[in-house]
């Protein structure tokens, strides 16, 4: 009785059939929904289904009813009913046999009205399929479960296609994982949006995306995602126009001045990180205005744009271009020390020794070219620039058509440029000058036989100098020659001394510059050295620089005279020349030093680790030794060791120390 009450509240259609040979079905219970929709009475209750029902829907019944029988499984079917003369309404019938004996004995069919349901389904879907939107479904494991046809020609692939494929194989690598944040903050019931999402399209092209995504949430649990595609990359183009545009000169498509005032601030932030230095170039092209005026702005146009041309040739790594204006171009050069910009500027200036062809008639032009170093001329872009342009001006004022350095930085330290210059002649005497080791570390066993020696200048009244400050100014007044004796001397000091503490396998790298090198007397100074302090010649090594050998005649007869001496002779600075493979064959050359500049990118610039591999074996081929220079974290250890680079240095092992922290903590442990 409670069941009967209970069926005949519910709001479905319950039809109990009872199966009989035929077989044939016959009403065993039909609550009141049930009576109303089949138009039944209680008295049918016990008829047999074509007893009281007209001929054609018993047989229509009949069927679903077999199969039934037939699977033993549950079947549903739906029909369109007319329920009065203006509505039709659609009914889905559910039929579930009761086994008895392993032979169904009962039928039980639900029925119930669809009508809303399918409406909303088709209301749906329609919003789906003519939505100008890619819209995906996707299971919780990311795998497409449906795609509406803005999706296929967005993406370019098929329905077929697009089904169970994994929806990160249609993202662009670096943005896979910001969707997958995405995708795992929208399983956790919350709605997500980003509007910085690249597709892959089926023909490898980028498309530019908005992209939000909604849980889909049945009966309480999130089942899936929908995640909705709209199409940004015309949009995205266009404001790349604009950004290009604001950012790049319209007639040579440099960089501008706001995008260097841009990018020289991202430098000075980065630079300060990681303690790196960097240069400026402020360049003008001499007698442009006389050009200008006398063969009109046409052929001037034509001039800057050949200009531009060149200065994008440089073959120096990270650098950008800028035009300001006029004739005036400016030059960021990362990671650039003052020896690295010296020689950078020789490369510009030889950028302007072929003539320009303009309208088949050659015009010859020289660059004025000021510099100013970061941080040592300045630490925000406008002193950079400013200093650089200083720089500048004093080569406009004193010939043109070379390149100077900006000073102001060094007068910091010295009231003025001539009393540094007066000071560094009495430091000898006055004993300021202090020797510095920096440990050259065997990547294979951590052994540390061998030091590179750097100069300090500790000044009485000024305090340190840095040697980018006083080296060049050392070049200039010829000072370097006498001071370089002096390093020499040090040196082999203090290898005696270590000898005498048992220490008798060291080897320590001294810097030999370019008029150092070209002094007659150096083999000579050298060979008294290590008389006087009973040394073996394969205790010091002579480290010169590519820049050093440009005169490669009088370099060749030097270092041959070294060499004859015993001398191990090492080559700094590895790769940034022009020349290096032809030194490598002409020279006496024992070991090669791999720039830093190359060394800092290995682990995310393939072409520096290509560089740098490349450079090792070529000198393992040629039965030479490899020292890898400003080597400052684990990862690029972890690379060298496995390019087996024999040895490396910089700021990872250890910076430049005095000897006695050399003797304390790394020869005596």
């Amino acid at each position: 009785m409670l069941r009967d009450i209970f069926l005949h509240q519910i709001s479905d259609m319950v039809f109990i059939m009872k199966v009989e040979p035929g077989p044939k079905f016959r009403y065993v219970f039909v609550n009141q929904k049930g009576l109303d929709h089949a138009n039944l009475k209680e008295e049918h209750i016990g008829c047999l289904m074509e007893e009281v029902l007209p001929e054609e829907t018993a047989a229509h019944l009949n069927i679903y009813y077999q199969q039934v029988l037939e699977t033993n499984e549950t079947v549903i079917f739906t029909d369109y009913i007319q329920v009065n003369e203006n509505e039709n309404r659609m009914f889905e019938s559910r039929l579930t046999g009761i086994n008895d004996q392993n032979a169904i004995s009962y039928i039980v069919g639900i029925t119930r009205d669809v009508t809303d349901l399918i409406e909303t389904r088709q209301k749906y879907q329609s919003l789906v399929d003519h939505n100008m939107d890619t819209i995906f479904s996707v299971n919780k494991n990311g795998r497409i479960v449906s795609a509406n046809p803005a999706s296929m020609k967005m993406i370019g692939y098929t329905e077929e296609e697009l089904i169970n494929r994994s929806i990160y194989e249609l993202i662009d690598k670096s943005g896979v994982r910001e969707i997958f944040r995405v995708m795992s903050n929208t399983l956790s019931g919350e709605p997500q949006e980003t509007n910085d999402c690249t597709f892959i399209n089926k023909y490898g092209v980028k498309l530019y995306a908005q992209l939000k995504t909604v849980p889909i949430e049945i009966n309480g649990e999130i089942q899936g995602i929908y995640v909705i595609i709209r199409d940004t990359t015309e949009q995205w183009r266009t404001n790349e126009k604009m950004n290009y545009m604001a950012m790049h000169d319209h007639l040579t498509g440099l960089w501008n001045r706001p995008a260097l005032l841009e990018h020289l601030q991202a430098e000075i932030t980065k630079s300060m990180i990681k303690e790196q230095e960097f240069a400026i170039f402020y360049i003008d092209l001499d007698r442009f205005k006389y050009f200008n005026d006398t063969l009109g702005h046409q052929a001037g146009d034509e001039l800057l744009k050949q200009t531009s041309d060149r200065l994008l040739t440089l073959n120096v790594p990270y650098y950008r271009v800028y035009r300001l204006g006029g004739d005036e171009f400016v030059i960021i050069m990362p990671r650039t020390k003052k020896k690295e910009a010296d020689r950078v500027a020789g490369n510009i200036l030889a950028l302007f020794h072929e003539p320009f062809n303009i309208y088949d008639q050659d015009y010859y032009l020289t660059p004025s070219i000021g510099i100013s170093l970061f941080p040592e001329d300045g630490i925000d872009a406008e002193s950079l620039i400013k200093n650089a342009d200083s720089a500048l001006i004093q080569v406009k004022e004193k010939g043109k058509g070379h390149y100077r350095f900006y000073r102001t930085e060094m007068s910091e330290a010295f009231p003025n440029y001539i009393l540094m210059e007066s000071h560094l002649r009495k430091a000898i005497e006055k004993n300021e000058f202090i020797m510095h080791y920096q440990p050259q570390v065997n990547l294979l066993d951590g052994n540390i036989k061998s030091f590179e020696a750097l100069i300090r200048w500790n000044n009485r009244i000024f305090g340190f100098v840095s040697p980018a400050q006083f080296i060049p100014l050392a070049e200039e007044t010829g000072l370097i020659i006498s001071i370089g004796e002096w390093v020499i001397n040090t040196v082999c000091e203090q290898l005696s001394i270590w000898r005498k503490k048992g220490f008798e396998d060291i080897r320590v790298a001294i810097n030999i510059s370019p008029k150092q090198l070209l002094d007659p007397n150096l083999p000579s100074a050298i060979k008294k050295a290590l008389l006087f302090y009973n040394l073996p010649p394969s205790s010091i090594e002579i480290e010169v620089t590519e820049g050093a050998m440009e005169d490669t005649k009088n370099a060749l007869t030097m270092l041959k005279r070294l060499k004859d001496i015993g001398l191990v002779i090492s080559v700094d600075d590895f790769g940034t020349g022009y020349s290096s493979l032809n030194y490598l064959k002409k020279f006496p050359i024992d070991i090669i030093k791999i720039d830093q500049s190359f060394v800092k990118e290995i682990q995310v610039n393939e072409k520096d680790a290509a560089i740098t591999k490349t450079i090792i074996n070529l000198a393992h081929n040629l039965g030479m030794e490899v020292i890898a220079e400003g080597v400052e974290e684990s990862d690029q250890v972890q690379f060298l060791i496995s390019a087996q680079c024999l040895k490396a240095q910089g700021f990872y092992f250890s910076r430049p120390v005095s000897a006695d922290e050399i003797e304390k903590n790394v020869l005596c442990v």
